[in-house]
């Protein structure tokens, strides 16, 4: 057995909530920084981007993530607010 990570764990919170409450899946979709501390008292730092996307049946994402060798140091205060 795999375990998970905070960060894994959270997603699939995030993710079985906007299945289940679709007042909040629009919330995420529009205002995904605000949905989230809302929903999860996460507080997003203004420095931090954050979109979030809805697959469908004919329209899929292929997230790449950032390269850890071009990846930028993260101070503390910003990894703590997310992870």
């Amino acid at each position: 057995m795999i375990a998970l990570s905070t960060y894994e764990i959270l997603q699939e919170q995030i993710i079985q909530k906007a299945w289940e409450d679709s007042t909040f899946k629009k919330q995420l979709i529009e205002h995904p920084k605000a949905a989230l501390k809302e929903a999860f008292g996460i507080e997003i730092p203004d420095s931090i981007e954050l979109e979030a996307l809805e697959e469908t049946a004919g329209h899929y994402y292929l997230v790449i993530p950032q390269n850890p060798k071009s990846a930028q140091t993260i101070t503390t205060a910003e990894g703590a607010a997310w992870q």
